[in-house]
């Protein structure tokens, strides 16, 4: 055999073992239909979209999962579906998808060219938006450029700004969008401040109460439900102003267009029906204009 044939051989061997991973993916319907069951991947923890006390697994993200899960059950003509709920840390739910080992990821998340290395997303579910949580006594300089307000009663040139953003500690979740959006604002605005990341909302919070770091980004659903289902907050506040916006969907697997159209196709039947409407007041609270606006925009015809 000549050389020419081996490296062709090769080169086609190689192809297929990366195509290996959305050769899988592609039949989710299939295996599901066999097994009588679907995986149901979800991060612990961040109600009220996903949480687990004990055995049970409740949130807005879990619900519509559910109502997923249903839509699939009666499509595929089964009697019955499994639903395998899979707890997973929210570092490593990317990897978990691209690995196959879950069929939809429930906790609702951003859509990236990063995340979508690894998974593919529905139709948005959810508009997050970006917050921040300080002490009620921080101090006015910060409170004010924070809210979007000048620092001080002159004019406002970006050394004012800065002179109010400068020389604080802020906090977000280790990785994702939130910490890549105020490095670039810092990098952007050319402040000197300290930038400190956590693994979880207690660590994040209790730096604050603390007085060890003067704001905590995050997501502003999140930092709003923390406040209201712990002790010992009352010097802390979620300040109004929203800094980005961004939507957020259920994660399906990579290379799958069959499971994410059956998927895509159930959430806008929720949304036209009203369910998810009544599931998000259910859960986040009344939606207002802006939700109800995007809610029409989301459902696909």
């Amino acid at each position: 055999m000549t050389a020419k044939p081996i490296k062709s051989t090769a080169r086609t061997l190689f192809c297929l073992l990366l195509a290996l991973p959305l050769l899988a993916a592609a039949g989710t319907l299939e295996r599901v239909r066999d097994s009588n069951a679907i995986t149901l991947a979800f991060v612990p923890d961040v109600a009220p979209f996903s949480s687990q006390q004990g055995e049970q697994v409740s949130g807005y993200g879990i619900d519509l999962c559910r109502l997923v899960a249903q839509r699939i059950k009666t499509e595929l003509g089964l009697s019955e579906l499994r639903l395998n709920f899979l707890a997973v840390e929210d570092a490593q739910k990317s990897a978990l998808m691209a690995a196959g080992k879950a069929d939809i990821l429930c906790t609702p998340s951003p859509e990236s060219l990063a995340a979508r290395q690894a998974m593919s997303f529905s139709v948005p579910v959810y508009t997050a938006g970006l917050g921040v949580l300080v002490r009620t006594d921080a101090p006015q300089t910060l409170l004010a450029v924070l809210a979007g307000q000048p620092a001080h009663s002159g004019p406002t040139w970006r050394a004012t700004v800065n002179h109010g953003l400068a020389r604080h500690t802020y906090v977000t979740m280790k990785g994702g969008v939130t910490q890549a959006w105020i490095l670039d604002k810092v990098r952007r605005l050319g402040v000197v401040v300290k930038l400190q990341t956590v693994e979880d909302y207690d660590q994040g919070v209790e730096l604050i109460r603390s007085g060890k770091a003067d704001a905590f980004f995050s997501e502003r659903m999140f930092l709003e439900h923390y406040l209201k289902t712990r002790n010992g907050t009352e010097q802390l506040q979620v300040l109004p102003r929203i800094f980005e916006s961004v939507p957020v969907a259920l994660g399906v697997p990579r290379g799958d267009e069959d499971l994410r159209l059956l998927v895509d196709t159930a959430l806008s039947e929720l949304y036209r029906s009203g369910e998810l409407e009544r599931l998000y007041g259910e859960h986040l609270g009344q939606p207002g204009e802006a939700e109800q606006a995007l809610f029409k925009v989301y459902a696909l015809p």
